[in-house]
């Protein structure tokens, strides 16, 4: 399992992705029809440099998070997500831990959903990637590493949101959240990083503990779900939850019934994007 191997299978993968079928501009001369270095950097979340190092066989041992990243930026199947982790002198992870893999089907569903925004998490709720109107609606998560993208982690330790909650409706969601969490935490009792998440989540907020020692378990619900955003305003949008049972995912989907206030104004999201906003 030799870093050149890695960079050999980084590089015919990267080939083989256009930038139109990974969600970018696709226009201007380029050399080749796959991703270049930077836009790969971009969608796996790591430096060009990084990259760069992988590929030319110089950075040997990339993390378990990084050979995951780039799994899902390349679109890899199953088997070919395992290679890469065997490649990188990883352990495939196996079915003891919480799955982060986005299957070719699921990313194919997430194509066709480009003016709604849609986020996809793992069974901890961890987000594992966002669409530009995602991004758009509740500010670009690109930047967040480690816990701060998880969704239980940031709505126990105080991180910045624009959904806003009644008092019934954060209590609600608190007690959702924490007890969809213990139900992955028993179907993964081996996962390393759930255990942490879990001890500094009860290290660092007593709303969590508290809920997490009542022994809560369940599902999270969808609900619908106010949204403040900094030029469009307040708008309620319907937010579902799709689960995918064979990978453990959830697919977070914010909606609009046509005609109203609140589709105009998802409508004009599209349009502005991420330009000029800041979270």
């Amino acid at each position: 399992m030799t870093a050149t191997e890695l960079g050999h299978a980084l590089r015919r993968w990267r080939d083989r992705v256009s930038p139109g079928t990974a969600g970018l501009p696709s226009g201007g001369q380029r050399r080749a029809a796959g991703l270049r270095r930077e836009e790969l950097a971009l969608l796996a979340g790591i430096s060009v440099d990084y990259v760069t190092r992988l590929e030319q066989g110089r950075a040997a041992n990339p993390s378990g998070q990084v050979v995951e990243a780039l799994a899902r930026a390349l679109r890899l199947s199953g088997d070919e997500r395992a290679y890469l982790f065997r490649r990188a002198g990883l352990v495939p992870p196996g079915p003891e831990m919480v799955p982060g893999h986005i299957t070719p089907s699921v990313q194919r569903l997430l194509d066709r959903l480009v003016d709604t925004p849609v986020g996809v998490s793992d069974a901890a709720m961890t987000l594992l990637m966002a669409n530009p109107m995602y991004a758009a609606l509740l500010g670009d998560p690109s930047g967040r590493r480690g816990f701060e993208r998880n969704g239980v982690w940031r709505n126990f330790m105080g991180a910045p949101t624009r959904v806003r909650h009644t008092p019934e409706e954060r209590r609600a969601f608190e007690a959702g959240m924490v007890a969809e969490l213990r139900a992955t935490a028993a179907r993964y009792p081996a996962d390393r990083q759930l255990r942490c998440l879990i001890v500094e989540l009860r290290a660092g907020s007593e709303r969590f503990a508290e809920l997490w020692d009542a022994g809560v378990v369940g599902r999270l619900e969808a609900s619908s779900k106010t949204i403040e955003h900094p030029q469009v305003g307040l708008l309620t949008l319907d937010c579902d939850l799709l689960r995918v049972e064979g990978n453990d995912l959830h697919i977070l989907v914010y909606s609009a019934e046509p005609g109203t206030e609140a589709a105009e104004k998802l409508e004009l999201l599209s349009v502005v994007g991420t330009q000029s906003l800041v979270e």
